[in-house]
């Protein structure tokens, strides 16, 4: 385990897990709810999720650039931009709108060129793994290739297997495990 690694589960478990009630994007119920954004947007915590998500989707080859579905995944992408270009690394990154545009070029997808490259989905983490999917929807679109989804915290739900399923290989960073929560 990196010393980075270990101060970002230290992190999100001290700021990011909340406890009680809650209700998922998937309808489901849930005691406790990791909010990534109170982290991700944090300047002493973006850092370290990018050289861990950096370590994460180190092992897949001659990837372009790393994106996901807005509005978890773009702080997740920038990080893993910036912390990349400090160790030399060349990823760009890439942001899915929801729905295209309904002006100007009418885009879904902003940022390079993605067609023909190799792209890695990002999310900040991820319960049913529909933000993952509905990304790769709009990335296949404009003809990139999808070569995996990776995750900074996986909540050890279906959305593993509902991305595998669709025949993509899923990565993450931290589970349950690490933070306390199975």
């Amino acid at each position: 385990m990196t010393d980075a690694r270990d101060k970002l589960i230290k992190f999100i478990s001290d700021e990011a897990v909340f406890h009680g009630d809650f209700t998922l994007t998937s309808g489901k119920k849930a005691t406790y709810y990791v909010d990534l954004r109170k982290v991700s947007l944090d300047h002493r915590v973006a850092p370290l999720i990018g050289q861990v998500m950096l370590d994460v989707i180190a092992e897949i080859p001659d990837v372009f650039a790393v994106g996901g579905l807005t509005m978890g995944a773009d702080p997740v992408a920038a990080a893993i931009l910036h912390q990349g270009a400090a160790r030399g690394a060349t990823y760009d990154a890439f942001v899915v709108r929801k729905e295209p545009k309904d002006h100007g070029r009418g885009k879904q997808v902003e940022g390079p060129d993605l067609e023909g490259k190799r792209v890695v989905v990002i999310e900040d983490t991820s319960t049913t793994g529909g933000s993952p999917l509905k990304a790769i929807e709009a990335l296949e679109k404009v003809g990139a290739i999808v070569v995996g989804v990776a995750v900074v915290v996986d909540r050890n739900t279906e959305a593993r297997a509902r991305i595998e399923a669709a025949g993509y290989p899923y990565y993450y960073a931290i589970g349950l495990d690490d933070l306390g929560l199975s």
